[in-house]
């Protein structure tokens, strides 16, 4: 099928290089000219395990290209995604002036019928908009021809996008035109060879299935950082609380892991925005504002402990920091927990030595000089007086536990995520405060 995919952020790369992959022809397309330069060279503009290696085969095999050039891969197109961003107001709610943008190019350069999809996290009731601003371009042109626009929702996981994608476990598919719904089954059949897991429903009720989605996922979070401060308080151990509640099948073992709270570009975006389309329609979302106000409170629960270890006594200390990026194997630090802490010890006149296995070019782009960051882990430790885990990159799940104690002016470990065993660090030596586990 031919192909267009609007939009070369994370969702876009990642769909137009998997859409490729399975055998159809893409053009990705977007504004900015250094982008399309890059990626037409075969260099991804992002880290993600795995796309390098399918973005350079594709393009070597034709099946894949980059253009600045709208109008053209709009006229060669069955079917184009919308791919673009939308970023949150002041208010919350997702910015759609770049979607409806795209729109308009779309109905001002349609020349016959085209499946038209929206990929992009978008609020309910977005596909009617793009539905009508697209035909108001073509009723400017007196065009007539037709078209139909699907809500087709990602549910990609960073680090992991590219299976995710290319093995789903749901797809979710929006509309009620079956000329497009038919289309859109066919795109997908490469990737649901052994079981159909297309899940088809009008177009809002699939705009709410994507924030739904996060905004449960990040509840889980929240609720369980709730409950490992209450374990902090009355003494319990918040591991085995996961694994007592974890076995039930209705509740399941994913996403009970404690931790500094949650960051990306999605869970906190789609909450706000489900809150705010609440709010729009005269609901509050009291469970979702609560799932956000835990969240701010849980981006600051090392900071205070950092503080009584060291009596309120900050300025002049050396913090050394493993791990900046919002999760492991990926470099995105959008709303990521590392940058409140970092610029709360900053603030307290601590000096901050980071170390990341991919995300420091992104962080040098928040901080500049402000942070010194490291090539290695072990070499940010030498002269700090505590270390701080941000990020559970499998690398500091095992480390020389002898070198960090040499290194450090002192045995102290402030863990984000839990990483080691309380008993087992006391009895090397090390002071060792972790999330809802008593120290």
């Amino acid at each position: 099928m031919q192909v267009t995919v609007v939009g070369s952020g994370y969702v876009g790369l990642v769909a137009a290089t998997c859409f490729a992959e399975t055998g159809n022809d893409v053009v990705g397309v977007d504004i900015d000219k250094h982008k399309v330069d890059q990626l037409s060279k075969g260099i991804s503009i992002i880290y993600e395990p795995g796309l390098d290696e399918l973005l350079a085969r594709n393009i070597a095999e034709k099946r894949l290209r980059f253009t600045t050039d709208i109008k053209n891969a709009i006229l060669s197109a069955e079917v184009i995604f919308i791919a673009v961003g939308t970023p949150p107001g002041e208010d919350g709610s997702a910015d759609l002036q770049y979607v409806l943008g795209v729109a308009k190019q779309i109905g001002h350069h349609m020349n016959n019928y085209k499946v038209v999809v929206n990929k992009s996290t978008v609020p309910v009731g977005t596909a009617q908009t793009v539905q009508a601003t697209i035909q108001a371009e073509l009723d400017k042109r007196k065009a007539v021809t037709s078209f139909d626009v699907i809500s087709n929702p990602e549910f990609l996981k960073e680090g992991s996008a590219i299976d995710d994608f290319m093995k789903p476990d749901r797809i979710v598919i929006g509309g009620s035109s079956e000329k497009a719904l038919s289309l859109m089954k066919k795109l997908y059949a490469s990737f649901l060879r052994t079981d159909n897991r297309i899940y088809v429903m009008d177009n809002k009720s699939a705009e709410v299935t994507k924030y739904a989605a996060n905004a449960m996922l990040a509840t889980k979070i929240s609720f369980m950082n709730e409950m490992a401060a209450l374990c902090d308080k009355v003494g319990a151990n918040i591991d085995q609380v996961r694994f007592g509640i974890g076995s039930d099948d209705r509740i399941g073992k994913k996403f009970l892991f404690p931790g500094i709270g949650y960051g990306g570009s999605c869970f906190p975006k789609d909450v706000k925005a489900l809150v705010q389309t609440g709010h729009e329609n005269g609901l509050n979302m009291k469970i979702l504002e609560a799932v956000e106000d835990v969240n701010d409170r849980q981006k600051k629960v090392l900071f205070d402990r950092i503080q009584q270890h060291f009596n309120h006594k900050l300025s002049g200390k050396t913090i050394a920091v493993w791990g900046l990026a919002f999760k492991p194997r990926t470099d995105d630090m959008r709303e990521a927990p590392s940058i409140e802490m970092i610029n709360l010890l900053l603030e307290a006149g601590v000096s901050v030595k980071a170390y990341d296995p991919v995300a420091v070019d992104s962080a040098k782009r928040i901080w500049g000089n402000a942070v010194t960051f490291g090539e290695e882990p072990y070499g940010v430790l030498r002269g700090a007086d505590a270390l701080l885990i941000h990020t559970e990159w499998n690398e500091f799940r095992s480390p020389n536990f002898e070198t960090i104690k040499s290194s450090l002016n002192a045995p102290v470990i402030f863990d984000g995520r839990n990483l080691y065993d309380p008993v087992d660090m006391m009895e090397i030596g090390f002071t060792y405060r972790s999330i809802g586990r008593a120290s």
